[in-house]
């Protein structure tokens, strides 16, 4: 399959593929910030998440996929801070934040950063028609954060902080999709890649929800927890490793654009799941985002 994969970079079909595996990570990153943001603390759902992907990926990485190259220990051990940085806060915005305004904003900052580090790092350029859907995009993302954060009530008090930490988090997405994408690309093997990148990344969140986990007076049972992490671990393989061989296959600035349509998904989980409200604006806004990611597609 690594074969495979391989042969469609540059190609028609690669472009074709890497635009399904985007819009699927895109669906899947909206259930997996719902199943963080659900009904557990976020640094414990995050913990439970992460050991589980870790667990999955680890009997690949060590007996079934070719082993990494020397070169790669350094790229994994950056790609280890970074996605440390990003997940501490994460899990701190949706502390003190609600789903539908936080994640509009993290996953809003991510692309127009990611598309100017892709031009820096890999010499990609958009055109004026891509820039103009990059633009619709945001004004929907942003637009969708703004009235959410002028008529939900839940959480008030402490929405310009949660609004501080998502800004912040949303820098940390450009980083490590850029990051990302330089490292799957820096190995012969994708695969080797996904399956060291997720036993590596799986080591930090589970200690520190360990440690949350034993301070709490009223301890959530660990049977739920576990049975949430299993699940969002197996999200997690899927979405970002979708995402990750987007990049290798094609544009890493517009597998980040297609991503971000994840906020769409995220607010239909967030009214259906979480039952957050949504009216006819948000609709609205949220087909601002559906328009701009097709205009970037199309302009492409």
């Amino acid at each position: 399959m690594s074969a495979w994969l391989i042969s469609l970079e540059g190609t028609e079909a690669g472009h074709v593929l890497a635009l399904g595996l985007a819009l699927f990570a895109a669906f899947l990153h909206a259930v997996f910030g719902a199943l963080q943001k659900g009904r557990h603390d976020p640094w414990l759902s995050r913990g439970a998440i992460d050991a589980s992907y870790g667990l999955i990926a680890m009997p690949f990485a060590l007996f079934v996929v070719p082993w990494p190259e020397p070169h790669m220990w350094p790229i994994f051990a950056g790609a280890f801070v970074i996605h440390t940085a990003y997940k501490l806060a994460q899990a701190a915005a949706y502390t003190k934040g609600a789903y539908t305004v936080v994640y509009p904003v993290v996953r809003g900052t991510g692309p127009l950063f990611t598309v100017i580090g892709a031009y820096l790092l890999f010499g990609e350029i958009f055109t004026p028609g891509q820039w103009l859907g990059v633009a619709v995009l945001l004004s929907g993302i942003f637009g969708l954060a703004l009235y959410n954060l002028r008529y939900l009530d839940a959480e008030r008090e402490t929405l310009p902080l949660a609004l501080g930490l998502a800004l912040l988090t949303g820098g940390f997405v450009a980083v490590y999709t850029t990051y990302d994408a330089y490292g799957i690309r820096a190995t012969a093997d994708p695969f080797t890649f996904l399956a060291w990148f997720f036993m590596v990344d799986g080591v930090a969140m589970p200690v520190l929800a360990a440690l949350r986990w034993r301070s709490m007076v009223h301890r959530p049972e660990v049977g739920p927890l576990a049975a949430r992490g299993i699940v969002g671990g197996v999200v997690a393989l899927f979405s970002f490793g979708s995402v990750m061989v987007a990049t290798r296959l094609d544009k890493v600035g517009e597998a980040a654009v297609l991503r971000e349509t994840s906020t769409v998904f995220a607010a239909v989980i967030g009214w259906l799941v979480l039952k957050e409200s949504v009216g006819p604006r948000r609709l609205g806004l949220m087909a601002l985002i559906a328009a701009g990611a097709v205009i970037v597609e199309i302009a492409g």
